[in-house]
């Protein structure tokens, strides 16, 4: 639209002077070259900070967000009770009822002592189901070794997957022997633990410490042979949604049809700090580097004026050929449009270039302990360079309003008496 108001009949004589005016054809123009660039330039670092971090934002969120859907389940319920509720078939065919509702998976937790010939180490144990019909939990990313599985390896043991902090606690790796002791749980009566033996089949990578140095994964049958459970009981029921859109509301239906002693919670109550943290880091930054446009903008008020002063004969001359003011405004208004249009497409081209270089090079790395990854994740979005574009070329207009209102109103008589 502004592209078409622009290039009206009324606006070919004005577009034609601005184009001129902004190639900067004339002898003696090398000042004002210098100044129009500077003041691209500015545009151009202004629009291309904020679309680099905004993708970094979207980018780290993304990252996040998919290491914690991982491990948490969309919905969780448990109990109340110290011990694992009984009958946890009856409740998943209960739950998998609810229209949105696309798996509900009994799950065992508890803390076990690993072992290998050397080394020893308490950890949470997950007993989990695995079938050719779920999905993978863990995307292929973050299996650093071997495969997430469960089946038996050549040793005729049950295969366990471990998470990187334990796999480098226990000096472990794939293919290795690990031995479970499950200690007794009740009276104390009975003081001689559970021992069952594995092979660790895959070592997993999330990159956030509190998942990698404290779980392992084995098959749900095993785990509750290990831990003493029923055939039939669970510590908790993982259930996944269709629509993360419509998850408060599947929650909400669940919660209230599903009484005490269970308790249900989502993902982002089980992870409010984390989640936190994330939209803290979205809705900062935008906020910071935002102030980079504002004052890329602003500073073409300067410019613009100093080219009115430059350009006060030309001004007079045109006046004095019968050009009206609103010709004179909008020669310097197209001209502050063609700097912001400039500084646009070169901060886009930057934004695209550092995606690139930091998806192939890996230009920033990231302290992991910290950051949960080793490098900036970029994740561009064509909504940010429409809105970021939107909102740089009106800053940009607006600011060179004040300058060309000003040219308009020189008068042609003392313009003309200074050549």
């Amino acid at each position: 639209m502004i592209f078409s108001w622009f290039s009206s009949s009324s606006y070919k004589f004005p577009w034609f002077l601005a184009s001129r005016y902004f190639t900067n054809k004339r002898k003696g123009s090398r000042f004002l070259s210098f100044i129009q660039t500077m003041a691209i330039a500015g545009v151009a670092v202004g629009a291309g900070g904020l679309l680099i971090a905004l993708s970094i934002a979207h980018g780290f969120s993304s990252a996040i967000y998919e290491k914690i859907y991982a491990f948490s389940p969309d919905i969780e319920i448990r109990t109340y009770l110290p011990d694992q509720f009984e009958r946890a078939d009856s409740l998943r065919s209960f739950i998998l009822t609810f229209d949105g509702v696309t798996s509900a998976e009994p799950t065992i937790t508890g803390r076990v002592m690993v072992q290998t010939s050397r080394l020893a180490e308490g950890v949470i144990l997950k007993g989990v189901e695995q079938n050719d019909t779920a999905p993978p939990r863990f995307p292929p990313e973050m299996i650093r070794s071997g495969h997430y599985t469960f089946e038996r390896t050549e040793t005729e043991l049950p295969g366990i997957v471990i998470g990187s902090g334990v796999a480098t606690s226990l000096d472990a790796q794939t293919g290795q022997r690990l031995t479970l002791f499950s200690f007794p749980r009740g009276d104390g009566k009975r003081q001689t633990p559970e021992i069952a033996q594995f092979t660790v089949t895959g070592i997993v990578h999330t990159g956030i410490e509190r998942f990698d140095d404290e779980f392992v994964f084995a098959d749900l049958r095993q785990v509750r042979q290990l831990l003493g459970f029923g055939p039939r009981s669970a510590t908790n029921l993982e259930i996944r949604v269709d629509d993360r859109d419509r998850l408060m509301e599947i929650f909400q239906e669940i919660r209230d049809r599903t009484s005490y002693p269970y308790i249900t919670e989502t993902v982002y109550m089980r992870n409010q700090n984390m989640f936190a943290w994330v939209e803290l880091q979205e809705a900062t930054v935008p906020l910071i580097i935002g102030v980079m446009i504002l004052i890329a903008a602003f500073n073409l008020i300067g410019t613009i004026l100093m080219m009115v002063l430059e350009r006060v004969r030309d001004i007079g001359i045109l006046k004095a050929m019968g050009s009206p003011n609103r010709t004179i405004e909008r020669i310097f208004l197209l001209e502050g449009f063609f700097i912001a249009a400039s500084g646009l497409l070169l901060g886009c081209v930057l934004s695209l270039v550092f995606y690139w270089l930091q998806t192939e090079y890996a230009l920033i790395p990231l302290p992991e302990e910290n950051y949960y990854m080793s490098t900036a994740p970029v994740e561009p979005h064509l909504t940010d360079f429409v809105l970021v574009s939107f909102v740089t070329a009106t800053l940009c207009l607006l600011a060179s309003w004040l300058p060309a209102r000003y040219a308009a109103k020189i008068q042609p008589v003392r313009a003309i008496a200074r050549i």
